[in-house]
């Protein structure tokens, strides 16, 4: 028979296993009841729907559940490191729910969830928060007094939380590092949407790269947020190798050819240039862009909505598209660190000057390095540009024109433009010009109507900088091609709502054709001081100007009037969500087909080729990239 000591001992430690494990159910219940808010309240902000939310967590195949847990692991591994139990939450709660709000407000305005390279170009959106505040100064007191107020919270709580809460032993404090860091390095790893996972896969994780809007409502906003961080790695196409590259049909005319008299060429990209004649139930008079409705030549099919103004460039200036890229990226601040080539790298060769005109700085959307690689051999920047009068906030359209011609009549040699206009960025704030001459009539709210008459200024300044360009050129005895077009709709929000041109204040990227082209055309203008404007573009996505510009100008090449003149003749628009042919045939997700057309499978393999692969198609496609031999170096 034991000891009555012995057995009161085995009593005591029996009871003190059962505290400990109490309490260690306790913490992990309390953690994963925390989780469970944290997680619910993100869904919340973000999704704006009380109803989305629920369904989220109910829908058993739906990761909501597993955020959960990766929320716990977090909050643990953040305990570990700060040495207090829950201290993890004034770290890791106020960082989410901030992305969950910053995620709501881009969705509301640009209409496309938050990704992590959105932080690339965290410092154009502070540089335009003046713009931001002068249409709702109202809702910018309130976010900045929430700020500063949120700020002097979470300091008093850290204090709080130092003084009331013991420090966690090392022992408690390696136990939850033993736990969480393996977990987390798991979770990491399956991360990468291009390699298959079969942990990720039994999680009901799946990755929808192609329909971003999908990937965050059906894995939530941590999970689809943390799947978006490899985009930044492109992983070469199926099929691509040399060979691959040696098969893709070259053009029949394969070398560059410039007329004896080389046309100068101007290129406008007007910003958030827009027909807003197409909102319905709406009148303006006189008509904002009567001149440009005169000479029209087509569209342009954006493949943005209301921002991302360097990516339509992109397309415009290189001939490559965004179709073939991370859904999210941003090709100026993510891939361009050399040379690529572009229309201004070609033009350069044939003896042309080329130069960039943006009335804003340099580093905005990365552009100075951008356009060096680009082969511009000058950027004229608000640096460098002498000052131009201002029309509201930003530099007029009218003075930038008159720089324009200015720097034109100044260049001796043959030259290439181009130009990006400022004065119509949005937002569009009631009351932006202290003088208009354009009336409105419409139902909607009186907000909306200020909201259009300034848009619809903007729109009228940037037509008679083109007709001022125009009739500028028309007195030249020197050969001119003058492009113009709007690089997106403009971020005009509720107007589009309450007007009923859409039924979201942002464009869809999924629809039937006739509503993508209202919600994506711009209008397009190619004119010649020779043969006057270019009609019948049709609507055509951007990367297919450089082809309507050089074939304007009398100009071939074996990539930009040859590959893309053979594409052109397929589609009209190559976008990531649909392809169009020139008769308006339309092949929707078309890169989640099994089979791929074969002129955009080539069409893809060479722009990987060129922007990050070996450059095999160089010597057949963009011969003025190659280094020429001199003779006698072989």
């Amino acid at each position: 028979m034991a000891p009555e000591g012995f057995e009161a001992g085995r009593t005591v430690k029996a009871d003190r296993r059962r505290r400990h494990l109490l309490r260690l159910a306790g913490s992990i219940g309390l953690t994963l009841l925390v989780s469970t808010i944290l997680v619910f309240s993100v869904e919340l902000i973000v999704r704006g729907s009380l109803a989305e939310t629920l369904l989220f967590f109910q829908q058993p195949f739906r990761p909501g559940w597993t955020t959960v847990i990766l929320f716990a692991l977090l909050i643990l591994f953040f305990d570990a490191l700060l040495g207090r139990a829950y201290l993890a939450l004034l770290v890791v709660a106020p960082a989410v729910l901030l992305l969950a709000f910053v995620g709501h407000q881009k969705s509301q305005y640009l209409g496309d969830p938050l990704y992590p390279t959105d932080f690339l170009y965290a410092r154009q959106i502070i540089e335009l928060a003046p713009l931001l505040v002068r249409e709702r100064p109202v809702l910018a007191i309130v976010l900045g007094v929430s700020l500063v107020a949120g700020i002097a919270l979470l300091v008093a709580l850290w204090r709080f939380w130092r003084r009331r809460f013991p420090a966690l032993p090392l022992r408690a404090r390696a136990a939850r590092l033993a736990v969480a860091l393996p977990a987390l390095l798991f979770f990491g790893s399956i991360m990468d949407y291009a390699t298959f996972s079969w942990a990720r896969d039994r999680l009901q994780i799946i990755p929808m790269m192609w329909d971003q809007k999908e990937n965050y409502a059906s894995n939530g906003f941590a999970i689809a947020f943390a799947l978006n961080v490899p985009m930044a790695k492109v992983n070469a196409p199926e099929g691509y190798s040399k060979e691959a590259i040696e098969a893709i049909r070259k053009p029949v005319d394969a070398a560059p050819s410039v007329p004896p008299e080389r046309p100068d060429i101007i290129v406008v990209m007007s910003e958030s240039f827009w027909d807003p004649a197409r909102l319905p139930g709406v009148t303006i008079t006189p008509d904002p862009i009567a001149n440009v409705r005169t000479i029209q030549s087509g569209h342009v099919f954006s493949p943005e909505f209301g921002g991302m103004t360097a990516n339509v460039e992109f397309e415009a200036l290189t001939g490559f598209s965004n179709a073939f890229l991370p859904y999210g990226s941003i090709p100026y601040q993510q891939y361009v660190r050399e040379p690529l080539p572009s229309l201004a790298t070609f033009l350069k060769t044939q003896g042309y000057a080329t130069h960039a005109i943006h009335p804003f700085e340099g580093w905005f959307w990365n552009r100075t390095p951008v356009y060096e690689a680009f082969g511009f051999d000058r950027f004229m920047s608000e640096e460098n540009l002498p000052p131009l009068e201002k029309r509201g906030p930003l530099a007029s359209d009218a003075a930038l024109t008159e720089e324009i011609i200015r720097e034109a009549e100044a260049t001796a040699e043959p030259f290439f433009f181009f130009a990006v206009t400022l004065q119509s960025h949005g937002p569009y704030e009631p009351n932006r010009y202290s003088s208009t001459t354009h009336t409105v009539e419409t139902s909607a709210s009186a907000r909306a109507k200020g909201s259009i008459l300034t848009f619809a200024e903007g729109a009228a300044d940037a037509d008679r900088g083109l007709a001022r360009l125009i009739e500028w050129a028309e007195k030249r005895e020197r050969p001119t091609v003058i492009a113009f077009f709007g690089d997106h709709l403009p971020p005009l929000g509720p107007v589009f709502v309450e007007t009923g041109f859409m039924k979201k204040p942002v464009a869809e990227r999924k629809a039937p054709l006739a509503k993508l082209r209202a919600q994506h055309e711009t209008p397009l203008v190619i004119w010649s001081n020779r043969k006057g404007p270019v009609g019948h573009l049709g609507s055509i996505s951007p990367a297919f100007l450089p082809l309507h510009v050089l074939e304007t100008a009398g100009i071939s090449h074996p990539y930009y009037t040859g590959f893309l003149g053979d594409m052109r003749q397929r589609f009209s628009v190559v976008d990531r969500n649909v392809l169009v042919t020139p008769r308006g045939m339309t092949t929707p997700d078309w890169g989640r087909a099994k089979k791929i057309d074969p002129a955009i499978r080539d069409f893809r393999l060479l722009q990987f080729d060129m922007m990050f692969g070996k450059r095999h198609g160089a010597k057949a496609f963009f011969p003025e990239t190659v280094k020429k031999e001199r003779p006698g170096t072989s």
